[in-house]
């Protein structure tokens, strides 16, 4: 049953205004039975494609899976830990993010492989997010079990799996997942993570 309609929205509340899109975005578990479309997620890459990068190396990759492609949906699956596994399999497309460690122009190490990976997946979720679709970032896999899986090469270190989908209902949740999903949401006022230098 598609219980898009019976999804909630997490609009945060901010200290001071932010961009709509940013409001909105969260990382949901519950997902609708809604497929996301092929042009969609080609949509999403190509919005990661123009995340900024260090030396423009964008050293971000990608494998992925459908829930309709049986297979290679149960092979990111089962790379991921069981607690996410049990709402992650609900999800339209399972994604796994990889990071390049060292720079193609010159084979030295890349420091900034990881960030950048990362500024990448976020530049996705938020294109997600302007289309209803959300996605929730898991570090809960097995790294090892991972790197085997999809034969890995050296220095091509896995950063997260995703779980992409429409918005499902809390009620297909179990608890303590189903209050997660249902409470507030906070971050850290800037006065903790902020240090104006004035000298």
């Amino acid at each position: 049953m598609d219980t898009q309609q019976h999804s909630i929205k997490k609009e945060a509340e901010t200290t001071f205004p932010v961009d709509p899109l940013i409001k909105k975005r969260w990382s949901p578990r519950a997902f609708s039975d809604r497929p996301v479309s092929e042009a969609a997620i080609a949509t999403l890459f190509e919005a990661a494609s123009w995340s900024a990068s260090s030396y423009n190396e964008q050293p971000w990759s990608y494998r992925y899976a459908f829930r309709s492609d049986e297979a290679g949906f149960h092979r990111l699956l089962s790379c991921i830990n069981e607690g996410n596994r049990s709402w992650a399999q609900h999800a339209s497309v399972l994604v796994l993010s990889l990071a390049q460690a060292h720079l193609d122009r010159s084979g030295k190490p890349n420091r900034h492989y990881f960030h950048d990976t990362g500024a990448a997946n976020t530049t996705l979720l938020l294109q997600a997010a302007s289309m209803d679709i959300y996605g929730h970032m898991m570090g809960g896999f097995d790294y090892e079990k991972t790197r085997a899986e999809f034969g890995l090469e050296e220095g091509l270190e896995p950063v997260c799996f995703m779980a992409l989908g429409y918005l499902g209902s809390p009620e297909q949740l179990d608890e303590p997942l189903r209050s997660r999903e249902q409470g507030s949401r906070s971050r850290k006022s800037i006065e903790d993570f902020t240090h104006k230098i004035n000298k």
